[in-house]
This record gives structure tokens, C-alpha cells and sequence, in this order.
């Protein structure tokens, strides 16, 4: 399975994950749909579902025009963003499996419901090909707000991503780690793994390049909202408790201005 990146709209990335051996394809949270026909075109393939990973417009706004042009596309949501996506036909659960009607394949998907940043958000994870795809819920050293949830879902959440095997590669939905870096510098400076990582990214983007994927292990290391259950993080927030730390946290996120 290939996974092709395309940047869209301000700091969006849509996911195009492609089969050579079957000439399909699915997208991932197509915000638009242009750029998404463009590569499907180049590649010669064939889309055969869109997964969405929660309802928010730039994420499902390209749907009704793949529909159009793939009719015979299958589109995929989570069970309780019924009404909230466009044309969505399959509504999905924790623990769904995946298989694609053997079009894709031998690649399949499990689905992850990780609710926080809106009450029915879902991921999908190729354990195979150990691929993540998590829309607004895990960033590049961040997390999403809460627009639905709660800290403690969204706590819950990231920490059932953190249990993913540490390569697990991330695809989150933005390109926000530079500024997800500058907030999680302030609270833990002293992490040697963070400061390397600010370096790292701070180059990549200036080459004009993107910090995703990132991987679990990696996040696990430098992201805050990974860490709660840390002393040095702790003692910074003035909370033992990992909700209430995460709570603070992204409140402080929150207010917080690069």
C-alpha cells in the first residue's frame, strides 16, 4: 500500500492510499476533490471509498464530487456522525474490521473509535502496513480541541493510539508541529528528544517539506499530551492526576500564541 500526501486549503493533508498490484484507491478525509482526482488519474486507479474520520467540512468536503465521479465508491464514517456526513454508507464501531470487499487487496482496516475533538471521531489503522490515519485527534507533538468531548475521552483516546506499536506511522490531518513544538518547549524543556525534534522539524520545513508522518513511538517522547503521567510534566502543570493535567494542558494550548 502506497500513501500519497496532498496538502490542501490552509495546513490540510488528505490521505490517497493506493494498491498498484489492484489499481484501486481510497482517500482519507478528502477535503476538496480536485487535487484528489488529479493523482487518481495519474496513478491509473480506480476509488473505491472514502474514509471519514469525523464530520468537521474540511474533512468531508470533497464527498459529494468523488461520488459523483466514482459512483460505485462505498463512503465510511463513524456509527454516531449519521446525518453529518454527506452520502455515508457504512456506519462504523469500535472494533470494525475492514476488508474492503477484497478490492484493496490484501490490506485491510481496524477502526478505532477515539472520541474528544467531536463525540463520534474514528481512526482507522492498517496494522499490516502500520499505517494510522487519525484525522483531528493525535498531531505531530499536539492534539485536537475539544469541540464535542471531553478531556477525559480525549485523554482515553490518545492514550489507546499510544498503546499502537511504537512505528506506527501517523497520519494526522494539519500540518501543525511547529507550533504543537514551540507550546510543548515551554512545558518541558528539558526533554533533550523534543529539543532534537524542534530541530529536525524546524529544517523540514524550510525545505518546503511535511513533518508528517510522525510515528507513536516518537510522539510518546516529546508530545505533552502523551506524557501526563509524567513527574517532569506534572510538576510543571501543578497536577498529579492525568486528567487533571491533560485538562490544564489543553487549556493552556488553548490560550497559547507562537
Amino acid at each position: 500500500m502506497e500513501v500519497h500526501l496532498l496538502p490542501v486549503l490552509k495546513d490540510n493533508y488528505i490521505f490517497l492510499l493506493h494498491n498498484p498490484e489492484t489499481h484501486t484507491a481510497i482517500v482519507v478525509d478528502p477535503a476538496i476533490a480536485a487535487p484528489v482526482i488529479t493523482k487518481i488519474t495519474e496513478l491509473g486507479a480506480t476509488l473505491i471509498a472514502i474514509l471519514n474520520t469525523h464530520h468537521h467540512s474540511d474533512h468531508i468536503g470533497g464527498n459529494t464530487e468523488l461520488l459523483n465521479v466514482f459512483p460505485d465508491l462505498k463512503i465510511y464514517g463513524g456509527k454516531l456522525d449519521r446525518g453529518r456526513i454527506p452520502h455515508q454508507q457504512v456506519f462504523l464501531k469500535d472494533g470494525d474490521r475492514l476488508d474492503f470487499d477484497g478490492q484493496f487487496g490484501h490490506n485491510s482496516a481496524q477502526v478505532l473509535f477515539i472520541p474528544g475533538h467531536t463525540h463520534a471521531h474514528i481512526a482507522y489503522y492498517f496494522a499490516e502496513s502500520n499505517n494510522l490515519f487519525c484525522g483531528d485527534t493525535l498531531f505531530g507533538c499536539g492534539c485536537g480541541r475539544l469541540f464535542e468531548g471531553t478531556p477525559a475521552q480525549m485523554l482515553s483516546s490518545l492514550q489507546k493510539l499510544a498503546h499502537l506499536p511504537d512505528q506506527t506511522l501517523v497520519w494526522c490531518a494539519h500540518e501543525y508541529t511547529i507550533d504543537n513544538l514551540k507550546f510543548a518547549l515551554t512545558i518541558d524543556i528539558e526533554n533533550l528528544a523534543l529539543q532534537a525534534r524542534m530541530r529536525s522539524a524546524t529544517q523540514t520545513r524550510a525545505n518546503h517539506q511535511p513533518t508528517i508522518p510522525t510515528n507513536i513511538g516518537l510522539e510518546k517522547q516529546t508530545n505533552p499530551f502523551l506524557r501526563c503521567d509524567r513527574p517532569e510534566i506534572q510538576t510543571k502543570i501543578g497536577f498529579t492526576e492525568p486528567v487533571r493535567v491533560f485538562t490544564k494542558l489543553r487549556g493552556m494550548k488553548d490560550l497559547y500564541r507562537a
